[in-house]
């Protein structure tokens, strides 16, 4: 019998109505926590969801990769105005094309070097606009496969593509979405000369207990694991993974734009860090920078991707201007293309966190984290 009260009775409805196969939700509020666990694991609803079921998280790996570059910083290996060039040489002289709708080979010089972080508030000049129809976009899209990991070339292969693309804008004028998070996580493999997984596993997993996070799920763990589904133009859903396909093993290019799984407990524990200043991973000033718009008022204008009074902090957005009931200044978090979500909100110590595994179909939040994000306030 489904539950048709509190959280679980909001989410319900997504699942025994639509396309969505599952969801876990999560609503805290320092020791007071609200879990709601509805539908199954797979679209056949042959293993039920629970608690700790594993999921592809998709975008909300991206502030827990600013977070290990905030660690560097506060060991002294880097520096928020160093020029990354120092350790990604491929990116020490970039082109900027000379009109963001031109062509790809009318270039002009970068007019300064690209800094750490400019990588941290996506103003490097590398991403993707609100107009995925520009020339210099197409050669981004075969740099990111977030359904197919295993298909995307090791770190160096991968940045030395990358830097053949000419930047879409001068580095830090403007916003653009997703690569400086995969351009972080090679920062961080080459500062420490070590893997990505590896570090993060280090310093940000192992000391808040993120035990089911990773860039793979281990064999033992695959029971846990939910399928992956995609939205299909006629309302229904089709699937794109399976518990033993693209997370079976480490990737070659671990993604820090979107390559991690986790748990909505071990995503709290990351949240629960940040709302009490950090401790035992980062200072209370890296939090505060963590989790404070950066962007001007004309960079969030001239993105299209923020529609809802959002700034952009380091690793995930800033709500500024509240537009929705749901909205509160200084709520900082991200979404998923995967069909997740995770918020905090440092004045009043709330964290929602929703995850699903149908993907989203575009920018705009599906419906499911509408009415979640509604409850939750």
């Amino acid at each position: 019998m489904t539950d048709t009260s509190g959280l679980a009775g909001v989410l319900a409805p997504h699942v025994t109505k639509g396309p969505v196969p599952g969801a876990v939700g999560l609503v805290a509020r320092g020791d007071e926590v609200e879990v709601a666990v509805v539908g199954h694991a797979d679209a056949e609803g042959t293993t039920p969801l629970a608690r700790d079921s594993i999921f592809r998280i998709a975008s909300i790996t991206k502030p827990l990769v600013a977070a290990a570059v905030l660690t560097l910083i506060e060991d002294g290996r880097l520096a928020l105005d160093s020029p990354v060039a120092h350790w990604l040489p491929e990116l020490a002289a970039p082109t900027v094309v000379r009109d963001p709708a031109g062509p790809v080979d009318d270039v002009v010089p970068a007019a300064r070097p690209i800094t750490v972080e400019d990588l941290l508030t996506f103003r490097a000049g590398w991403g993707f606009s609100s107009d995925f129809s520009l020339p210099a976009m197409q050669f981004l899209f075969p740099l990111m496969d977030p359904h197919h990991p295993m298909r995307m070339p090791e770190p160096d292969t991968w940045l030395a593509a990358l830097a053949r693309v000419p930047l879409l804008h001068q580095p830090g004028t403007a916003w653009l979405y997703n690569t400086c998070s995969d351009i972080q996580g090679v920062l961080i493999a080459r500062v420490t000369g070590t893997s990505l997984p590896d570090y993060l596993a280090e310093r940000i997993f192992t000391p808040l207990g993120m035990k089911d996070t990773g860039f793979e799920v281990p064999a033992a763990e695959r029971a846990r694991f939910t399928s992956q589904y995609v939205p299909t133009p006629d309302g229904g859903r089709e699937p794109v993974d399976t518990p033993d396909g693209q997370w079976s093993g480490l990737p070659a290019f671990p993604s820090g734009a979107g390559g991690l799984v986790s748990t909505a407990d071990d995503w709290w524990a990351f949240a629960r860090m940040l709302l009490a200043g950090g401790g035992p991973v980062l200072s209370a000033e890296s939090v505060r920078l963590m989790t404070t718009n950066h962007l001007t008022d004309g960079q969030r204008a001239a993105s299209e991707l923020f529609t809802e009074g959002q700034g952009w902090g380091y690793g995930g957005s800033v709500d500024v201007e509240p537009r929705e009931k749901w909205q509160v200044p200084g709520r900082y978090g991200w979404v998923g293309g995967t069909g997740t979500a995770a918020h905090l909100t440092p004045s009043t110590g709330a964290v929602t966190i929703l995850l699903t595994q149908l993907a989203m179909s575009g920018p705009t939040p599906p419906q499911i984290m509408r009415d979640f994000w509604a409850y939750a306030a």
